[in-house]
């Protein structure tokens, strides 16, 4: 009997323990229900609408870029794209393997391809191929169920309408890297296009816009079925620069008749830059879509170097262009007066060197309006030296040299202003005499890109404003434009200041100017400036005894650089030009003629236009 109640409490026992684990995991079964189906439920809805939805980006228009005429010099054509989405590719090699048979994809493209799906994460499109041609979109289209995470999305196709003609000013977009993905001010989406270089880097969060979204139901194979909703895309915002495309044509059309060149022309009362011109140049079209290794060599390779912008990155000494830079330092502190005569006997002595005037024979005993208008080196050597070379870098930094002006365009270069502290820190060694001297011409260690040049002309003939350069227009500020402040004075005398002028318009327009052979006939259009030719190497004193050969005969990288200033009209300054033709020999036979076809067609064309501000 007692056996018998020993078992029936043991079975007890057991079946309470049963049950009451049975209760445990039934209330624990019913709770989460209870959680997912109830507390969790807008969750997990959402969840089972994004398993049948799906979102597809899409892309705002890129801003257009216009001279400032309104012609359009960076505008967009639509274009299809092909991307790859690795998270939906149950093979992705296997997928791109069937996409060469219908693309004209290689093994680089490949590589490139499967290199950016390592280096991003799997969620993010890698861009296969652009600009898919529709028999490729109709190939690709019908053979998508054989090619799981391959897509066709829309995009936009860059296009330069002037190419190679504005390349170095407007640049050009491309795919965007890891670095631009990393530094994005706005958000990046498949298809999407950078700026890599000159306006199209400068103001591309500008161009760029804000992409939209549409919301897509699809079935279990990931196929569209229809539009559920649509947020449309912001476009970029279309912008107006102050360039001049016909002049830009005009400038690039002189120096593309020499191995290299550039040239630089702004309004000398605004600053506004109606054109910026370098030579050899390149299509920027053919980077669009993404330039091949090889090709791209070759562009680097090339001893001309077209892809750097001479314009605003070359860095060349001035040579006599410098000259009224050196007048004004020996004016303005009273060094010298207006009548101040320096006797040119063909050379100048200072201790045991002798340094030569380009004019063997010598110019004679001349003043300051004359020894810039014949460009004796003898007067300013001499000027040189009573004024010193920190008073001529002082009134150098005054009239733009030396500095940037923060273009926006990448390669922009500073050129070199030497001064005493300059170079005990640079080399360790004290400043000579004899540096001075050559600083004096425009040459030694000096340096400054054709924008400077044109900047100091600028400055010089608008009576003393600190213009600065500007490529893009802006909206009349609130209080319309008589709201905005004139630049500032650069501090110089008005009287000095028209002594230089007038020496520069005898530079061109004196039979015994240095630029006679280039001026303006039409009295309407005349020009002043200053002719320029830099030595590139030094030249031995048995070159001189010897007579120098004809330029013809002298290799083409030992030849001297040919420069020159302008302005006009003569009556009432508006433009400013610089040119620089690297190795081009002579500025009164090189680049002064390039100058004045350059600023009679400014005056033709009326590039000025109305006064607008800038930002």
């Amino acid at each position: 009997m007692n056996a018998d109640r020993a078992r029936i409490r043991t079975f007890t026992r057991r079946v309470l323990l049963l049950g009451t684990g049975k209760v445990l995991l039934l209330s624990a079964l019913a709770g989460r229900m209870y959680q997912l189906q109830v507390l969790e439920a807008d969750r997990y809805t959402l969840l089972a609408e994004r398993n049948r939805i799906n979102s597809y980006p899409l892309l705002p228009p890129r801003g257009v870029l216009f001279d400032r005429f309104g012609v359009p010099l960076a505008r967009n054509r639509s274009s299809f794209a092909v991307v790859l989405r690795r998270d939906e590719a149950t093979d992705p090699k296997a997928s791109l393997r069937l996409l060469t048979q219908l693309t004209s994809l290689d093994v680089s493209d490949m590589n490139r391809v499967m290199a950016d799906t390592d280096r991003r994460p799997s969620f993010v499109p890698v861009v296969v191929r652009e600009d898919l041609s529709w028999r490729q979109v109709a190939m690709i289209e019908v053979n998508a169920p054989d090619l799981p995470g391959i897509d066709i999305v829309p995009s936009q196709r860059r296009f330069y309408p002037a190419g190679s003609i504005t390349a170095h000013v407007v640049g050009y977009v491309g795919q965007p890297s890891d670095a631009d993905v990393e530094t994005a001010t706005v958000p990046l989406v498949v298809g999407g296009l950078v700026g890599k270089t000159g306006l199209e880097t400068a103001v591309d969060a500008s161009l760029r816009g804000r992409s939209g979204v549409r919301h897509m139901e699809v079935d279990a194979s990931g196929r569209p079925v229809r539009e559920l909703s649509r947020k449309p895309a912001v476009p970029g915002q279309d912008i107006k620069t102050t360039l001049d495309l016909g002049l830009q044509e005009t400038a690039m059309r002189r120096l593309s008749a020499e191995r290299q060149g550039a040239a630089a022309v702004i309004n000398v009362e605004n600053g506004h830059i109606l054109a910026l011109a370098s030579a050899p140049s390149f299509d920027p079209n053919n980077f669009v879509g993404g330039l091949s290794a090889q090709a791209w060599e070759a562009l680097v390779a090339d001893p001309d170097r077209p892809l750097l912008n001479k314009a605003i990155g070359g860095e060349y000494a001035p040579g006599s262009t410098f000259k009224m830079t050196v007048a004004l330092a020996g004016l303005g502190d009273d060094v010298v007066g207006p009548d101040h005569k320096v006797y040119c006997p063909g050379y100048f002595r200072l201790g045991n060197s002798i340094f030569h005037c380009w004019k063997r024979q010598g110019h004679g005993r001349l003043d300051m309006v004359e020894a810039v208008a014949q460009s004796c080196d003898v007067y300013f050597y001499d000027l040189a030296l009573r004024a010193g070379v920190e008073r001529i870098a002082n009134m150098a930094r005054r009239l733009g040299f030396g500095e940037t002006f923060d273009l926006g365009l990448p390669g922009e270069r500073a050129g070199l202003v030497p001064t005493k502290a300059w170079k005990h820190v640079t080399f360790g060694r004290a400043w000579q005499k004899g540096e001075t001297v050559i600083t004096g011409i425009g040459q030694g260690y000096l340096t400054a890109t054709p924008l400077q040049l044109a900047i100091m002309t600028a400055r010089i003939v608008n009576r003393g404003l600190a213009v600065r350069p500007r490529l893009v227009l802006a909206e009349p500020p609130e209080g319309g434009w008589k709201s905005l402040q004139d630049p500032p004075s650069l501090g110089v005398a008005g009287r000095w200041l028209d002594l230089i002028r007038e020496a520069m318009l005898r530079v061109v327009n004196s039979p015994r100017g240095t630029a006679y052979g280039a001026h303006i006939a039409d009295p309407d259009r005349t020009m002043g400036g200053k002719t320029g030719t830099s030595q590139v190497r030094r030249i031995t004193l048995a070159e001189r005894r010897a007579g120098m050969r004809k330029a013809e005969e002298v290799p083409w990288v030992e030849r001297d650089h040919a420069l020159f200033v302008g302005w006009a009209p003569t009556h009432a300054p508006l433009y400013a030009a610089a040119v620089v033709v690297p190795h081009g020999g002579s500025g009164s036979r090189t680049a002064a003629p390039i100058a004045r076809d350059i600023l009679l067609e400014a005056q033709r064309r009326g590039s000025a236009g109305d006064k607008l501000s800038v930002i």
